[in-house]
């Protein structure tokens, strides 16, 4: 239990950035919603990697060049959910961006990143 407390501590931290970055770009730039969003979810994702690997699954002994290409491939899927998702709720559903974007993270959280990086990256 341990780890998946961790895990969702590091999934926030993750997110905290992927958010501010996101928020930033856009209503403080005025950076187009979806490049923002990508570039939000790409400041996460190191973010993430980084305290998976040495914090939430403890693999700070292995090759940390295995792990990245294994969480890089898990991640290019989770910013192509992110950013498909996005998309299809502020284009079509005519969602707010922030709206769209916690409802996008917490399910890609849930059902995508945790078991692939528990069964898969870090195992």
């Amino acid at each position: 239990m341990h780890t998946f407390t961790r895990a969702q501590i590091a999934s926030l931290l993750a997110s905290a950035v992927d958010f501010l970055v996101t928020f930033g770009l856009v209503s403080g730039l005025g950076v187009q919603v979806l490049v923002g969003g990508a570039t939000g979810t790409l400041s996460g994702g190191v973010t993430h990697f980084l305290l998976s690997r040495n914090w939430v699954f403890r693999a700070g002994e292995g090759k940390w060049h295995v792990h990245a290409r294994k969480y890089l491939i898990v991640w290019i899927g989770n910013l192509l959910l992110n950013v498909s998702v996005l998309f299809l709720l502020t284009h079509y559903m005519r969602m707010n961006y922030l709206l769209a974007k916690i409802v996008t993270a917490i399910g890609i959280a849930v059902f995508y990143n945790y078991v692939l990086q528990k069964r898969y990256v870090f195992k």
